[in-house]
């Protein structure tokens, strides 16, 4: 039996699929989020933070504090798509050979872990 797995990117702000989506992570008060958008929803996006991010008194960081959140496995293990798609098609989801590895699949491996 052939079987086709076709994967659809969504703007997650407009709900409208494209083929220009891309991650970004915000991290605000040390919660951070993944949101998925299109070029043209980001730069909306760093229109409205410009303020913010470019005030006379704001200072750049990089990532999270050291030391909080549950700790990680082997380096790397975040990121291995091949590990997470094995995983996956093992635990019952639809997920492609190639091209990024959906967020909700994701969070449901490392939920597992």
């Amino acid at each position: 039996m052939a079987q086709k797995v076709i994967t659809t990117y969504v703007d997650d702000l407009t709900g409208e699929a494209s083929s220009d989506i891309s991650t970004h992570s915000i991290l605000v008060d040390g919660a951070g989020v993944e949101i998925d958008l299109t070029d043209d929803n980001y730069e909306k996006l760093l229109e409205l933070l410009n303020p913010y991010l470019h005030a006379e008194g704001a200072r750049r960081v990089r990532g999270a504090t050291k030391g909080k959140g549950k700790p990680k496995g082997p380096a790397g293990a975040k990121n291995d798509s091949s590990a997470i798609r094995a995983w996956a098609k093992d635990n019952g989801f639809e997920v492609s050979d190639r091209g990024r590895v959906p967020a909700s699949v994701r969070e449901a491996y490392e939920k597992a872990q």
